[in-house]
């Protein structure tokens, strides 16, 4: 028999330095376990390429450089708002000599609890009587009308020139109130403000002389928060719109590509409004519908990030799903229908670029559902590749795709809160987790927007809350999600099992990445779950009923 050891030369596989790595090696502690990952040589060279694995890998991998593709948008929209940061002026070029009619619309749908409020600010607003018209267009079906009807008596007697508008039917929902609306106007301009909102005293006189261009079709100013921080949740809430509001709309408004009308909070001249066709109802986001029709039929927009307007976040989880699954599949509506006419419009290659990037990144939300199926069977099939795979492949992916996230929220909230924005690092982890928490309900609301299921326009509840510890009075408004939460807890603990999977083959660094899965899952399906119903069962109120708080859409399945 010969001796191995005493025989090293007759060892395949340079044999000889393997013993030498073996001998010197560390027996124990982290020294241990970074050699074992990265520096032992032991099985270099056994792992080969198959099928299956290729299988799990190509799909993973083109998700993966899909998501990047998004990523690296969010890059460029930080850098375009830099370089073109000077680009944008408060003031307007020219102001008018006498002030045009303008007239105010509010579109409200069951929303008793803050309709006093609404209506109290906008009538509180400067500008010449004589040349104001205030529409409170009501659809709604509860006490909403007689508390409305009221408030809008009450002022007209004072002389305030508004009136009451209530449609015995919501043909168009929004945007056939807002059509209804524009049909009996006498404003030559129309602010458009939603329930939840505050408009400061001084906002027409701050936005109307914009208007003084006349090639100005649309003013969108920049939603601020009345309850930033009355939970966890709001803020976070907070920080994903500010990112829209502080470097989306700024950076595409600088640059002279298409933007949107957020819908509220903004000024149209009506010609661009009928130019554009129209409010239409064959999407969920009729704002960004007619806001490209109108750019593309020749109109300008501006857009004031200076010019504030306060307005209220959805306190509860359930609420917040149902705005963002409303907008996700409004987007792809919208896009479905946009694009092919803007393709063949006669505009710069770079606004059509910018807007497929606009309109489709909420296919992100499928994207990431598949990655989620393959994440756990493409790390059990990268064991065996070793770690310099994974330093060159993944690490440039996920700088593109996650860490791109991290980026521009962080530079949101330094372009808006210059001495505090550091404070954001804390919400990251959290800010993250929520967005993979909503992957089950707006991957629905895509799914729904590209298969053409239609569902209506549901608009998301107001519960007149600021301060941490008031109660709502209108939990009758509340909605409940049935099945959305527990596939979210499912996945959460899919993900829990991954990362005890990780711990016992010793993959230490995948687990924080994976804690944002489980975070996110869990923290979704059990805010949408429980959040409300400790409240109900303390003061013995019952459930709401379904006239009151119907099935919220698209993810009340």
């Amino acid at each position: 028999m010969i001796n191995c050891l005493s025989a090293p030369a007759a060892l395949p596989g340079g044999a000889s330095s393997w013993i030498a790595e073996l001998a010197f090696a560390p027996t124990s502690g982290f020294r241990r376990y970074l050699y074992e990952q990265y520096a032992d040589q032991t099985f270099k060279g056994l792992y080969h390429w198959n099928w299956f694995d290729a299988s799990i890998l190509i799909p993973y991998f083109a998700v993966m450089i899909l998501l990047s593709l998004y990523g690296m948008h969010r890059y460029t929209l930080v850098y375009l708002y830099y370089k073109y940061q000077k680009n944008y002026n408060p003031e307007p070029p020219r102001k008018f000599d006498e002030l045009p009619t303008v007239t105010v619309q509010l579109p409200i749908f069951n929303e008793q609890f803050v309709i006093d409020r609404l209506i109290d600010a906008v009538c509180a607003m400067e500008y010449p009587r004589e040349k104001l018209e205030i529409q409170v267009l009501d659809d709604s079906t509860d006490e909403t009308q007689e508390v409305a009807a009221g408030i809008v008596a009450r002022y007209a007697a004072l002389g305030q020139p508004i009136v009451y508008i209530h449609r015995t039917n919501r043909h168009g929902f929004k945007a056939g109130a807002l059509d209804a609306g524009l049909k009996v106007a006498k404003g030559e301009l129309v602010a458009i403000f939603d329930s939840d909102f505050v408009p400061p005293t001084d906002w027409l006189m701050k936005v109307i002389h914009h208007f003084a261009e006349p090639e100005i079709g649309m003013v969108q100013t920049r939603w601020t928060h009345l309850n930033r921080d009355y939970s966890m949740l709001t803020q976070i809430e907070a920080i994903l719109l500010d990112g829209h509001f502080a470097l989306e709309q700024s950076a595409r408004a600088r640059t002279d590509d298409f933007f949107n009308f957020n819908g509220t909070a903004g000024m149209w001249r009506v010609k661009a409004i009928s130019d554009g066709g129209g409010w239409q109802h064959d999407t969920l986001t009729e704002d960004t519908d007619l806001s490209y029709r109108s750019q593309m039929a020749g109109w300008k927009f501006k857009y004031l990030p200076d010019v504030e307007c306060p307005a209220e976040l959805p306190i509860e989880m359930t609420a917040f799903k149902t705005q963002q699954a409303r907008w996700a599949k409004g987007l792809i509506q919208t896009s479905i229908k946009v694009l092919p006419v803007l393709f063949k419009a006669n505009v710069p290659w770079r606004i059509k670029k910018e807007a497929v990037y606009h309109l489709t990144c909420n296919l992100s939300y499928p994207l990431m559902v598949v990655m989620t199926v393959l994440l756990i069977p493409a790390m059990v099939c990268r064991f065996y590749q070793g770690w310099f795979q994974m330093l060159l492949i993944d690490v440039p992916l996920f700088a593109a795709s996650t860490f791109s996230i991290a980026v521009f929220y962080l530079a949101s909230q330094r372009v808006l809160f210059p001495k505090t924005w550091k404070k954001t690092f804390l919400y990251l982890p959290f800010l993250m987790a929520l967005g993979i928490g909503l992957t089950v309900t707006n991957t629905k609301a895509v799914m729904e927007a590209i298969f053409g299921i239609k569902s209506a326009f549901v608009r998301t509840p107001k519960y007149r809350v600021n301060k941490k510890g008031e109660k709502s009075k209108a939990s009758k408004y509340r909605k409940r999600l049935v099945l959305a939460p527990w596939i979210e807890l499912a996945l959460g603990t899919w993900f829990f099992l991954a990362i005890l999977y990780t711990f016992a083959n010793q993959n230490y660094f995948t687990a924080p990445f994976l804690i944002l899965f489980v975070v996110g899952y869990w923290y979704t399906g059990l805010m949408s779950l429980l959040q409300g119903r400790f409240e109900r069962w303390r003061s013995g109120a019952p459930e709401p009923s379904e006239e009151s708080s119907p099935k919220p859409f698209p993810v009340g399945v």
